[in-house]
């Protein structure tokens, strides 16, 4: 689904050059689950924005599924995050005076979906999370960890073919981190691919592997299958 080839980004400001990364090189499968690790000012953040068509990179390649990014418009890369992307965020980025319902179609508001399958959609995500009973509550009325699940099922609600979480259990005690890291974990058992961008260890274990970034570079790149085999044989 994704290959990158000695990707880099260079920053330029005034007379001052920084290369936040240098060099990278990996690829991601359809249905893994990846973290990325690294400290602050590492270069994570900064790959994350670029896998996601949110930035692009100085150098190297990037394909995503099979076709390469430099042959892409800016938006022809805006319809395929949209349609094949889907985001989870730190600080949720959810209108708190909107119900979940209304948060979570934001996403089909911006899609070639038809209006009249939209609200099967919309209740089929929030359904997916366990939210059915707050549908019309105000966003701004829930709990941390429930803002987070309803900014997972409107990451769904398009069908996108891979979800990336950026820090998703940042802002939440561990008993709701532990509960969004277990939805994430599902929807991965279920065929979804998922990246996620976390300083937490226990939190990037939930994956198959995990990549650490150091100085704009790979430090390690080690799959952690068994790990993952045996969290899901204590349950």
């Amino acid at each position: 689904m994704i290959e990158i080839n000695n990707l880099k980004k260079e920053y330029i400001e005034e007379d001052t050059s920084t290369l936040a990364l240098r060099g990278i090189t990996f690829s991601i499968e359809q249905g893994e689950f990846v973290s990325i690790m690294g400290p602050s000012g590492s270069g994570k953040s900064t790959l994350l924005h670029i896998l996601s068509f949110l930035d692009r990179p100085t150098g190297g390649s990037y394909k995503f599924q099979g076709k390469s990014i430099d042959d892409m418009t800016d938006k022809e890369l805006a319809h395929v995050r949209n349609k094949d992307m889907g985001f989870v965020f730190q600080s949720f980025n959810l209108l708190s005076r909107l119900t979940v319902y209304d948060n979570v179609e934001i996403p089909l508001l911006y899609s070639d979906i038809a209006v009249s399958k939209r609200k099967k959609l919309i209740v089929d995500a929030i359904k997916s999370v366990g939210l059915e009973e707050k549908i019309y509550t105000e966003a701004g009325r829930l709990s941390g960890g429930q803002k987070q699940r309803v900014a997972i099922a409107r990451a769904l609600v398009t069908d996108p073919n891979v979800i990336f979480a950026d820090e998703p259990t940042g802002n939440l005690d561990s008993q709701s981190g532990l509960q969004v890291m277990e939805i994430l974990e599902s929807l991965n058992d279920k065929g979804r691919t998922v990246i996620l961008v976390t300083h937490e260890t226990q939190t990037a274990e939930f994956a198959d592997r995990i990549i650490k970034i150091k100085d704009g570079m790979i430090e390690s790149d080690k799959a952690i299958i068994a790990n993952r085999n045996h969290r899901k044989n204590l349950k």
